[in-house]
């Protein structure tokens, strides 16, 4: 990794001054020898790990085959594509063998850590036993594991229904929601992304992920935008917003709201204090039903176990995907038994929703959550990570904000902190080389210039040092 560095330096010519800066929580993270004109990186912490030897075929093949054969949608992340073949705990590995931090876990979507031996062996045992079958017949583990998510859950709130993904969740959501209240307007907010199918794509509201079909039944109210928003983090006043579109853009009534307590894709922006409780009164007064899409914050990410614990609120339903199958296809969508009685109307019905495999896979990955104490420490690691990034905004006026809550964090660059200028290119420069020295974070935010730091749940302090300085010695180059 040295000699990588060092024929970066010489090719861009960067370092000619003798003064480089050193971390404030960890020795030496960026050091110049006149005599030598090198920089020593800072340490990745060592792992016990090394993959078996990689015989694929080459990143250059897969990618023709993804242009030939795969959607013309798809994007890589880098400059050049990464190669991934192996991945240990919060650790992935290239088809050269080379071991990366990984900071983004799969988008919010390894919590209990990559190819968690416990997780690993529900999944093996099951297949050996029965993949799949079908929800009319008994299996013990969809119950068994309904049951266990439903004690996570407050209040009432202990009817499950198994999906494949977070957008089938939100689907199935805000079809009980408008079929319980009897109304069919929905209200969500500006900036939320809440999965790309019919009724999804039209309550998120950010233009790049909405594409020029019909979208019908659903308001868009301000962002709490603590960061740009035009009342700070006053969460009532934003709150009215959503009073006004009830006042003025529905017939009064309402079938329901749906909201994430921290939007992941669109920013890690969490929602300013004060605004759900004010919101969720209001929806209730005109009849509706008030949904908590946990499919990124849920699961321990954010310190508490749910997103929404953080706002003192406890919803009429529930949505998870993501962490609740560390990598395996599985959502759900928790409600209250009163609730849920709306669908036996008609029959409602999921294939592969619940199927032996995957729930027993959900199961083993909650159960790790709660036996290694993952929320504890996505909460301790989380707030010394925040710390850390805020010495690091203190000291580079490209960081225009640091934000989140435990290991679900994002960092805003801009050009410009007073206009709050997005700073894209320089996003994307920083990103594609903080690869290039091992480390994995992911990018957000309507403007793309936010870094979502993501990484499973299973992440330490050591980890977090090793991530800020990287970003430290990238940002003392700029």
């Amino acid at each position: 990794m040295q000699r990588l560095v060092k024929r970066v330096v010489t090719e861009r010519k960067i370092l000619t001054q003798t003064q480089r800066f050193i971390s404030q929580s960890s020795a030496a993270v960026v050091q110049k020898t006149e005599e030598q004109n090198e920089i020593i990186l800072p340490k990745m912490p060592p792992f016990n790990y090394t993959p078996p030897p990689y015989t694929g075929p080459s990143a250059a093949e897969i990618l023709q085959k993804r242009k030939e054969f795969l959607s013309p949608s798809l994007f890589c992340l880098y400059k050049k594509p990464l190669n991934v073949v192996d991945g240990k705990f919060q650790y992935l590995f290239d088809d050269t063998g080379r071991r990366y931090l990984d900071a983004f876990g799969g988008i919010a979507v390894v919590c209990a850590g990559h190819c968690h031996p416990d997780v690993v062996e529900a999944i093996v045992n099951q297949t050996k036993k029965i993949q799949h079958s079908t929800v009319m017949y008994l299996n013990n583990c969809i119950a068994d594991f309904a049951e266990a998510l439903a004690a996570k859950m407050p209040g009432d709130l202990k009817v499950v229904f198994f999906t494949n993904s977070g957008t089938e969740a939100n689907e199935l959501a805000m079809m009980i929601a408008r079929l319980y209240s009897g109304c069919q307007d929905v209200i969500s907010i500006r900036n939320a992304y809440h999965g790309n199918a019919a009724g999804t794509m039209g309550a998120t509201a950010q233009s790049i992920w909405k594409f020029n079909v019909v979208q019908t039944g659903v308001h868009h109210a301000m962002n709490p935008d603590q960061y740009r928003g035009a009342f700070g983090s006053d969460g009532e006043k934003y709150a009215k917003d959503v009073q006004d579109l009830i006042d003025y853009g529905t017939s009064g009534r309402v079938g329901g709201f749906i909201s994430e307590a921290i939007q992941g894709v669109g920013g890690i922006m969490e929602l300013a204090p004060g605004y759900l409780p004010a919101v969720y009164s209001s929806i209730k007064k005109a009849g509706g039903v008030t949904i908590a899409d946990e499919v990124q914050c849920g699961f321990a990410r954010t310190g508490d176990f749910w997103g929404f614990e953080a706002h003192g609120v406890v919803p009429d339903i529930v949505t998870m995907a993501k962490g609740i199958g560390n990598g395996i296809p599985l959502g759900a969508v928790v409600t209250t038994p009163e609730i849920a009685q709306v669908l036996t109307q008609r029959s409602y019905f999921n294939t592969f929703g619940g199927n032996p495999l995957c729930t027993s896979a959900g199961h083993a990955v909650l159960k790790v959550i709660e036996k290694e104490k993952l929320q504890e420490n996505a909460r301790d690691v989380g707030s010394y990570l925040k710390d850390r990034l805020h010495v690091l905004q203190d000291k580079y006026e490209i960081i225009g904000d640091v934000r989140g809550r435990g290991l679900m964090l994002g960092v805003e660059l801009v050009t410009d902190r007073d206009l709050k200028t997005p700073a894209k290119a320089e996003t994307l420069h920083i990103m594609d080389q903080m690869k290039e020295m091992g480390v994995l974070i992911g990018k957000g935010g309507f403007h793309g210039n936010v870094f979502r730091i993501t990484p499973p749940l299973c992440f330490t302090k050591e980890d977090a040092d090793y991530l800020v300085d990287v970003m430290d010695v990238i940002m003392a180059k700029m």
